[in-house]
C-alpha cells in the first residue's frame, strides 16, 4: 500500500464525516483518511457552533435516562419529557416542510435516530444531558420538556466535537487539514479516489470509496444569491466560512443528481452585531437569539412581520432568519418587557453576550431603538398600543386561560372583538411593564438544503438517472430532499449520525473487495 493509498478518504471533519470514519474503521477499514479543508484551529465544521442538541425517537424519560449523565433519581421525580414516536419525528418534518421532503429518506433517518444516539454513546463517549437550560421551563416546581427535544451534549457543540476528536485519535483516523478536496477521480465508471490540494501542490489519493461531508454552500455570496436570490448577500454566516459549494460541484462534475429545495436553508435571529463571514468560536451558539416567543418583533419600521406564538421555538427559529432577511435592509428588534426577561437565557441574553437596548418606559425605548436604526417612532409606539389593545380583549374573552410556555397555551391576539393583521397565536403577554429591554436581530444562515440526491439505506450518491455511483457517498449537510421551507430544531446532528454510519458501513464493504 502506498502512502496515498486508503480505505476510505472521507471529505469533511465535521460531526458527519467523523461519524462516518469512526463507523468505516468499526466496519472493517483499516486506513481511513478525513482531508478538511480548514486549518486545525477550526476542526469541527459546523457541529462546533451548534448547541449540541439531538432530536431522536425515545420512549419517554425512563428511556433517556440510562444515557444522560446529569440527573439523579431524586431530580428524576420532578422532570416530564414525553414520549416523542417514530410518527411524531417523520411528521414533525414533513409537516414543516410541507410533504416535500423524501419521505423514504426521513423515514429511514427517524427509524435509525435511537440507535444512532446509542452509538454515540458507546462508540464515541459522547457525554449527553438532558437540556434544561434550552428545552425545558420550571411549571409548577417540575421541569417540564417541550418542542419534542430533551438530549443536548455537555459543553454543547464544542464538546461534541471533542468528544469526536478524541474518538478518532483512539481509531487512529488521521486529520489532514488545510487540505481542501478539488476533484473526484472517476475511472470506469466509479469513484476510486480524490485530488487534494495538500501544501501548495495536488495530490491524488486513492481509495476504493469518498465519503463527501463537506457541508452546502451557506458560506459562499456568490452562491446564495445564485440559488436563493438577492438579498441573502446580507446574511450572517453562523458557522464555519469554509463550507462554499465544494462536495456539490465535485459531484456534480462526475453525475450526481441535485435534489432538494434549492430556495431554501436553515436560517435564525442571529445577533446583528456579529461578524458577516464566519462564526465566533468564543461565543459560537450564543450568537443565536431565540427568545422572540417570550415577546414580539417589529421591523426598522417599526411593524410586527411573524406570529412569534404559530409554534414552539424548535419548529419556527430556523425560517425567522428569512423572515428577518425580507425586512426593509434585513434588521429587526426583539422586544421584551419586565415580565418576560428573566425567562430569557442568559447564554443569548446576558450582560456582556449581546448589545442591549434598555429604558424605563416604552416611549424612551422607541427613541433608544432610534439611535440603533428604527426609522418610524410613531409607528412601533402605535403597534405596541394595538398588540397590548388585543393581548387585553382576548384575556378578557378568556379568563381561565393561564401563560405556560412549556405548552402552547393558547393566549392570543385574536379575540371576538380585536384581532391583529399579524397574529401572535401563542403565549401572547402584554408589553406593558418597565424596564424594557430590545434587542438587534439579522439573519444567520446555518445551512442550505439543497444537495445531493442519495439512497437512503447505503447513503450512496445517485446519478441523474437515480442509480448508486460507486464509490461515492454522502452525509451530512451535503445530502439533499431531507428539509424543505423549515426544519425541526436538533434534526441535523442526528442526520448527520445516521447516514454518516451507513457511509462508513458502505465504505467498508468496499474496501472488504479490494487488494492491493
Amino acid at each position: 500500500m502506498k502512502l496515498t493509498d486508503f480505505d476510505c478518504v472521507v471529505v469533511g471533519g465535521g460531526h458527519a464525516g467523523a461519524s462516518a470514519a469512526l463507523a468505516a474503521v468499526e466496519s472493517g477499514c483499516k486506513n481511513v483518511l478525513i482531508v478538511e479543508k480548514a486549518p486545525e484551529e477550526w476542526v469541527g465544521g459546523n457541529g462546533y457552533f451548534t448547541a449540541g442538541a439531538f432530536r431522536t425517537v425515545h420512549d419517554g424519560l425512563p428511556d433517556l435516562l440510562s444515557i444522560v449523565r446529569n440527573v439523579t433519581p431524586e431530580q428524576a421525580q420532578k422532570i416530564d419529557v414525553e414520549p416523542y414516536s417514530l410518527d411524531d419525528f417523520f411528521g414533525d418534518i414533513m409537516r414543516l416542510g410541507d410533504n416535500k421532503p423524501d419521505a423514504v429518506l426521513v423515514e429511514t433517518m427517524v427509524r435509525h435516530s435511537r440507535d444512532a444516539i446509542e452509538w454515540l454513546v458507546r462508540k464515541v463517549d459522547v457525554p449527553f444531558v438532558l437540556s434544561f437550560h434550552r428545552q425545558a421551563y420550571e411549571v409548577d416546581g417540575r421541569q417540564k420538556f417541550w418542542g419534542g427535544v430533551a438530549l443536548s451534549v455537555e459543553g454543547g457543540g464544542k464538546g461534541l466535537i471533542d468528544a469526536d476528536m478524541e474518538a478518532l485519535k483512539k481509531a487512529g483516523v488521521n486529520i489532514w487539514s488545510n487540505t481542501p478536496a478539488v476533484q473526484l477521480i472517476y475511472e470506469r465508471g466509479e469513484v476510486t479516489g480524490v485530488v487534494v490540494r495538500k501544501d501548495g501542490q495536488e495530490v491524488s489519493l486513492r481509495a476504493p470509496s469518498v465519503i463527501l461531508a463537506c457541508g452546502g454552500y451557506e458560506a459562499s455570496v456568490e452562491l446564495r444569491m445564485k440559488n436563493m436570490g438577492a438579498g441573502w448577500e446580507r446574511a450572517r454566516v453562523r458557522g464555519t466560512p469554509f463550507n462554499t459549494g465544494d462536495g456539490i460541484s465535485m459531484a456534480q462534475a462526475v453525475g450526481a443528481k441535485l435534489v432538494g429545495d434549492w430556495l431554501g436553508c436553515h436560517s435564525t435571529c442571529w445577533d446583528a452585531n456579529a461578524s458577516a463571514d464566519a462564526g465566533d468560536r468564543k461565543l459560537n451558539n450564543q450568537l443565536t437569539k431565540n427568545g422572540y416567543p417570550l415577546g414580539i418583533m417589529v421591523n426598522i419600521d417599526g411593524g410586527r412581520f411573524v406570529d412569534e406564538g404559530e409554534d414552539f421555538r424548535n419548529y419556527t427559529y430556523a425560517k425567522c432568519g428569512k423572515a428577518i432577511l425580507s425586512q426593509p435592509e434585513g434588521f429587526a428588534f426583539q422586544v421584551w418587557d419586565a415580565n418576560m426577561t428573566p425567562f430569557l437565557r442568559k447564554e443569548e441574553y446576558g450582560d456582556g453576550v449581546v448589545g442591549k437596548i434598555m429604558a424605563s418606559s416604552i416611549e424612551e425605548l422607541a427613541d433608544q431603538m432610534m439611535k440603533h436604526g428604527l426609522r418610524d417612532k410613531a409607528r412601533f409606539l402605535e403597534t405596541i398600543g394595538e398588540y397590548n389593545s388585543a393581548v387585553s380583549q382576548y384575556r378578557l374573552e378568556n379568563p381561565n386561560l393561564r401563560w405556560d410556555p412549556a405548552i402552547k397555551d393558547g393566549l392570543s391576539t385574536q379575540s371576538s372583538t380585536k384581532s391583529l393583521a399579524v397574529p401572535k397565536s401563542n403565549w401572547a403577554m402584554p408589553v406593558d411593564t418597565a424596564p424594557f429591554l430590545a434587542v438587534k436581530v439579522a439573519c444567520g444562515i446555518t445551512f442550505t438544503f439543497g444537495g445531493l440526491a442519495i439512497d437512503p439505506e447505503t447513503a450512496g450518491v445517485l446519478s441523474e438517472v437515480g442509480q448508486p455511483i460507486p464509490g461515492l457517498f454522502c452525509t451530512g449537510e451535503l445530502v439533499g430532499n431531507l428539509y424543505y421551507s423549515n426544519y425541526p430544531g436538533a434534526s441535523g446532528l442526528t442526520a448527520g449520525t445516521v447516514f454518516g454510519r451507513k457511509a462508513g458501513m458502505g465504505a467498508a464493504k468496499r474496501a472488504s473487495k479490494v487488494i492491493y
